[in-house]
This record gives structure tokens, C-alpha cells and sequence, in this order.
């Protein structure tokens, strides 16, 4: 039996009820997009479907860019509007229609992402500030650096933003002092306020040193700092080089248990509550004196542990043995754990957010004073790279003085603080962050942001999506140390 055509009428009401009301209306004869207030051409399903998709949702619409702003600061892709389960609950819970995805993407995220920016350039409109650049190597092999800025507050600690990111051919001085510059260009595009920055922030490379000073060149009021928590890291580095066989057994026993849930069963059953070996990573501040730690406190029962496994399993059950059997182990983790064992804790203290310029130079001052009570060769060895790594952090001394004047230790202005920087600008040194860690911080979420579904992303993209992510999380609760 032949198929019987469905009638223009028919079919085109066909549309209205599918679609919506408030997206189509017909008098019979031709479909009518009350969103775009043209004419579509309806002679197939497809083309109606099409101009749905791209067309029905105005560029100015309200939910739409609520839709666009939730779903990035969430880290929520784009593609998941694509599922038509979670199509049909945002549609049945909020009457609105579903834009597709591309829309979103074409006409709503640099349109979120600009505002995110003039949100920024708002709030630090007249606010004293401080900068803070580092670089990291992506998974794709891209140098990425990213730039933080944060206001400097008399009050109270002031806010942080993840502001800007690029791509560098490599990362160098020049390179470096280019995108500070583009950044602050960026932030004022009528005009840089230079006397605005007092602070930049950065790590220790030589090539951070060195752009410090280009930049300085430009913002006569400036303080270059190198980062405190990761100058106590490179002291702790230097520890676990004096102690190989300590930085062996970590390793040994790390891989003891690594994809061996039998080896795990078996500890957690010698050892109820006490928690599994740590695995540090040597890029993370302060994990590796954790580590020793660890095993100078759970000592004996690690090691009856260890040596319950066969040697022949594995090899490095056998050379974890072996370095059991050597009684400097014991010794050694003793020692470290009585003159170094706080230095962690310093470490992560440096690392908290809002800490105020006193409280860091006071941690670095206990540092000195306790590393300074061990009188052995090591001992010796430790306070002169300690002395040294503080010495050739030409701004803390700067930052130092400050300090005193805040706290009123200092009787006079020494010639090392800048001349152009007031008494005033000085009060708002009060909570002037003395680490790097936030643009740290932020590479963590660009690693998160960089999934494995998001590789096809432009860098532009990536850029957007992380800079609306990072302001929005700042905008409910500020960065934590666990960000």
C-alpha cells in the first residue's frame, strides 16, 4: 500500500507541537520563528531541527549565558548538552529551550570570558597589586605561563585572580618580561598604572631573576620576591641529597606496594590505622621530609612489615632489606626527623592563603634559628645553603625591613627600600604574600581543565574556559590550599 503524504497543514503544526509554542507558529502555509521572526523552511524535518539548534536562542539571551557560566565555572564540557537526558531535565525544570553546544561555544563563551575580565578590571581598578608569574610544561609539550594578580589590602587579605595565560616559544627572560607587560596592558588597556604594582612574585630561576629586574626597570615602585616556600624546598632537596640511602628506602618500599594489593592487604593488617607509605613526588614542596619523617616515627613496625615479604618477589623488597639491615638507616632517619622535622610544617604554612607579610618572615626566622642548633657537618652544611639560597633573595631583605616598620622595629628607612615607594604604599604591604603558590595552584586546575575529552580544544579555549573557572571559584570561597 503506498505511503500517504501528510498534508502542509498537517505537518507544519506537526512542528509547532514538537518544537514549542513559544519557538514556532503557522498559519498553514509557512513556519514562523518567533525567536529569530523569520520565515524557516519546514519541506524538511532536517532543516527545522538545524535551525533550532543554531538559530532559536537569541545572542543576548539571559539564561543562555547563565547556562554558559554555570556550565564552565562547574569544569561541566559543553558536549554534555548533547545528551538528550540532560537536555530534557534542564528543559522540563527551567522552561527554557536547550541551546546545542556549538551555540554556546561560538556565541557565549568569549562573551563570558570578556566579562570575566572586565569583572577583574573593575574590582582592581584603583587597588594596589601584586604580580606573580610562573611556567609549567603541559601534556601536549606547550610551555603554558600563567599570570595571577592579587590586590593588596591594609585590612584584611586581599583578592586573587587568575588573569592571564600563554603559550611561550621558551620560557626566558625576554619572554617572560613580554607577557608581564602584555598582561598589565591587558588589565589597563587605557593606559598602564605602574605605580599601582609593588610586588612580583615569582620563582628562583635565574632567568625570573633576571626578568625581575627588566621588569623593575618599568615599575619604579616594584619589589621583586623570589618565592619563600620554594627556597625551603630547595633546602630540603639539599638534605635528601646528603642522605642516598634514606632517599633509596622511600623508593624501594614506594614501589613495594605500588599495583600490589596483596603487599597492601598485608599491611593493613599488620599495621590497622596506621596509614599506607607515603609516595612523595619530588616537584612537591616538602614531601620527601615527609616522607622521612614517616618512617622515622613508624620505624620498627615498617620494617617488620618489609621483611615479612620474600625477596625473590620482587627487587625492591630485596633492596629495601638490604637497607634495613644497615643500622645508619635508623640513625639517620632519627636525625633528620630531630633537626629538620619541622620544616615541613613550615613549608605548608607559607603555603596558606592570606598570611600576612610578619608571619612569613617570622616562619623564615624560626627556620634559621632551629637549622642554626645543629652544629655537625651536615648541620653546618645546611645553614650555609639556607644562608645562601636567602642571601641572593634580594627582596625578601626589602620585604624584611618593611616588616619591621610595620611592626614598629624599625626606627629608620634604610636605603635599600625604593624611594618611590610612599609610607602609604608601605602600610599596604601588611598581607603582601611572600610565595608563589597560587600560581601553582592554578596549574593544577589547568591540568584539570586539559582532560583527556578536552585535547582538541584550541589554547584560546583552554585559556577562557580556566580564566571563568578560577574567578568564579575565587568568587565563592577563594583559594584553599587544597585547590
Amino acid at each position: 500500500m503506498p505511503k500517504v503524504k501528510t498534508s502542509d497543514v498537517c505537518r507544519l503544526r506537526s512542528y509547532v507541537q514538537q518544537f514549542g509554542e513559544s519557538i514556532f507558529s503557522t498559519d498553514g502555509s509557512i513556519l514562523f520563528c518567533k525567536v529569530c521572526e523569520v520565515r524557516v523552511a519546514a519541506e524538511k524535518k532536517f532543516t527545522v531541527t538545524q535551525h533550532t539548534l543554531f538559530n532559536t536562542v537569541p545572542k543576548n539571551n539571559t539564561f543562555t549565558t547563565d547556562l554558559c557560566t554555570t556550565l564552565v565555572s562547574a569544569n561541566i564540557p559543553l558536549f554534555k548538552l548533547k545528551n538528550e537526558n540532560f537536555r530534557k531535565f534542564l528543559s522540563k525544570y527551567t522552561g527554557q529551550h536547550i541551546p546545542d553546544e556549538s551555540t554556546i561555544r561560538k556565541n557565549y563563551v568569549g562573551k563570558t570570558y570578556n566579562n570575566t575580565i572586565n569583572c577583574i578590571r573593575t574590582y582592581v581598578e584603583n587597588k594596589k597589586l601584586w604580580v606573580s608569574i610562573d611556567e609549567t610544561t603541559d601534556i601536549e609539550g606547550r610551555c603554558v605561563a600563567n599570570v595571577i594578580i592579587g590586590t593588596l589590602e591594609i585590612e584584611y587579605p586581599g583578592k586573587t585572580f587568575l588573569f592571564n595565560a600563554e603559550v611561550l616559544e621558551k620560557a626566558n627572560n625576554s619572554t617572560i618580561t613580554k607577557l608581564f607587560d602584555n598582561s598589565m596592558s591587558l588589565l589597563w588597556p587605557e593606559g598602564i598604572k605602574h605605580d599601582n604594582v609593588l610586588l612580583f612574585l615569582s620563582d628562583a630561576a635565574p632567568y625570573m631573576v633576571k626578568a625581575g629586574k627588566n621588569i623593575k626597570a618599568f615599575y619604579s615602585k616594584m619589589e621583586h620576591v623570589t618565592c619563600l616556600a620554594h627556597s625551603l624546598h630547595r633546602v630540603a632537596e639539599e638534605i635528601r641529597k646528603k642522605f642516598p640511602e634514606i632517599d633509596a628506602f622511600i623508593s624501594n618500599v614506594k614501589k613495594i606496594f605500588l599495583k600490589c594489593p596483596s603487599r597492601v592487604l598485608k599491611f593493613k593488617e599488620m599495621a590497622p590505622g596506621i596509614p599506607m607509605p607515603p609516595q612523595p613526588i619530588l616537584i612537591r614542596w616538602g614531601t620527601w621530609l615527609s616522607a622521612a619523617i614517616y618512617y622515622c616515627e613508624n620505624y620498627q613496625l615498617i620494617k617488620s612489615i618489609v621483611m615479612e615479604f620474600d625477596k625473590e618477589d620482587a627487587v625492591a623488597i630485596e633492596n629495601a632489606q638490604k637497607l634495613l639491615n644497615d643500622t645508619n638507616l635508623e640513625l639517620n632517619l632519627t636525625f633528620i626527623r630531630a633537626n629538620y622535622g619541622n620544616l615541613p610544617k613550615y613549608i605548608s604554612t607559607l603555603e596558606t592563603s592570606g598570611l600576612s607579610l610578619t608571619n612569613s618572615i617570622n616562619i623564615i626566622a624560626q627556620v634559621q634559628n632551629e637549622i642554626g642548633t645543629d652544629n655537625s657537618s651536615i648541620g653546618i652544611f645546611i645553614k650555609k645553603k639556607l644562608e645562601a639560597v636567602i642571601e641572593k633573595n634580594l627582596g625578601f631583605k626589602i620585604m624584611k625591613h618593611i616588616s619591621n616598620i610595620l611592626e614598629r622595629k624599625a626606627t629608620s628607612r634604610n636605603n635599600t627600600i625604593p624611594e618611590k615607594l610612599t609610607a602609604d604604599d608601605m602600610a599596604y604591604m601588611k598581607f603582601a604574600p611572600m610565595t608563589s603558590v597560587d600560581v601553582e595552584r592554578s596549574f593544577s586546575r589547568y591540568k584539570t581543565t586539559l582532560a583527556d575529552n578536552c585535547r582538541r580544544f584550541t589554547f584560546e579555549n583552554i585559556k577562557q574556559h580556566l580564566i571563568i573557572q578560577c574567578y568564579h571559584e575565587i568568587q565563592v570561597k577563594g583559594w584553599t590550599k587544597d585547590n
